[in-house]
């Protein structure tokens, strides 16, 4: 069989399979709108918390305005016990409950350390750290003006009394996540996952769909093509769709969540390309092996989690078990993700990256002699097959 005759073949392969086409289009551009919908936020703000002041005091009272006027919390009930305040956050679903005990303002005249209490959901962990974080800046301050007031009282100067405060100051800035939010940190890893599982969904439905037909005892047109063509010509026809893919997540999908983009066209390209490469090979060396196509989307859909947790962007690295990071090395997405935010979100030059570049080009070297290994023991089985009919 000529190439072009081949081509054609594959174009018309890949476009009328419905179910390909809805997981390689429909699916990226479905993900790249439901995925950052939890973190479009950026960070939970203005959790709703119940207060039960046993105190009753112009200082506990002065405690609650603070915690309200914090960004993270906003105060929507009080009430006078612990058991009042128990059924109202069940029934109004709020994030949680802060206790003032009794003695409070006693207690810190006496330069003493009250207690304050919070009870929550500590299973919602960003909205337990989010209530928390506010609840502990109002604190502070509060405790720091009444031991300035004190130190004053005690006939200290302003200035010195809150240097002996707050001896050193402290002031800290996040260098590549300035929002300290959850879109610039988790959904550039996200997207290269999505981008490998559809890709992998994509070239494993059309390898199984053509098992499955072979199955039934159809002829296919590769059977009289050789192995390394037909890997040529489908791994140019996912590369080129992929690349088109790859420029709306990384152009128009960052630019739409005002995600930082700091690497430079060329290395982004070569990276990209690599990363592609060894996904679709090994995509296609799973189509040859799965003889339904509904086996290659379950697969993908299957191992995402557990690819995005053993990648080192979510959990560190340092804490996961050396077998399981051994195993994750062997997909591309890995080392792509964290090379994607080296280079794309920290700023990092290409020769920065340069051994995840050989990571992956190693991955590139190995799924493509498997794939075309494979092809050649399918295509033989295949002739020998239509022989023996």
């Amino acid at each position: 069989m000529k190439i072009q005759q081949l081509i054609t073949n594959e174009l018309r392969a890949v476009f009328t399979n419905h179910a390909l086409l809805l997981t390689v289009f429909g699916g990226v551009l479905f993900y790249s709108f439901l995925y950052p919908l939890p973190y479009a936020k950026q960070l939970p703000r203005e959790q709703s918390v119940v207060v039960v002041d046993l105190d009753g005091s112009q200082l506990s009272r002065r405690l609650i305005r603070m915690v309200d006027a914090t960004p993270q919390v906003e105060i929507v009930r009080q009430s006078h016990s612990l058991s009042q305040a128990k059924e109202l956050m069940v029934r109004e679903k709020l994030a949680g409950i802060l206790v003032i005990p009794e003695h409070f303002y006693r207690d810190l005249l006496q330069g003493k350390s009250p207690t304050l209490s919070y009870a929550g959901d500590a299973s919602y962990f960003l909205v337990y750290g989010t209530v928390l974080e506010g609840m502990m800046m109002a604190g502070k301050t509060l405790a720091a003006e009444v031991s300035v007031t004190r130190l004053l009282m005690s006939g200290q100067a302003m200035e010195l009394a809150e240097k002996q405060y707050h001896a050193v100051a402290i002031g800290m800035h996040a260098l590549f996540n300035e929002a300290g939010g959850y879109v610039n940190y988790v959904i550039p890893a996200i997207f290269v996952l999505i981008l490998h599982q559809t890709l992998l969904m994509g070239t494993g439905i059309l390898g199984a769909t053509q098992n499955e037909m072979v199955n039934n005892g159809e002829k296919m047109y590769w059977q009289n093509t050789s192995p390394f063509n037909l890997l040529t010509v489908r791994a140019i026809l996912f590369f080129v769709i992929y690349a088109l893919l790859s420029l709306y997540y990384f152009g128009v999908a960052f630019q739409f969540y005002d995600i930082a983009r700091l690497a430079d066209m060329n290395a982004l390209a070569f990276l990209s390309t690599v990363f592609l490469l060894s996904t679709i090979f090994l995509g296609i060396s799973l189509g040859t092996l799965f003889p339904r196509p509904e086996l290659a989307t379950a697969t993908a859909l299957i191992s995402s989690l557990p690819i995005i947790f053993s990648s080192g962007i979510i959990w560190p690295e340092s804490a996961i078990p050396s077998p399981i990071v051994m195993a994750a090395s062997m997909i591309p997405a890995i080392p792509a993700m964290k090379a994607y935010i080296l280079l794309n979100q920290m700023g990092a030059e290409l020769q920065q990256i340069q051994a995840l570049l050989t990571h992956l080009a190693l991955l590139t070297l190995f799924y493509g002699v498997t794939a075309f290994t494979l092809l050649q023991v399918k295509t033989k089985r295949c002739r020998a097959k239509m022989r023996s009919l």
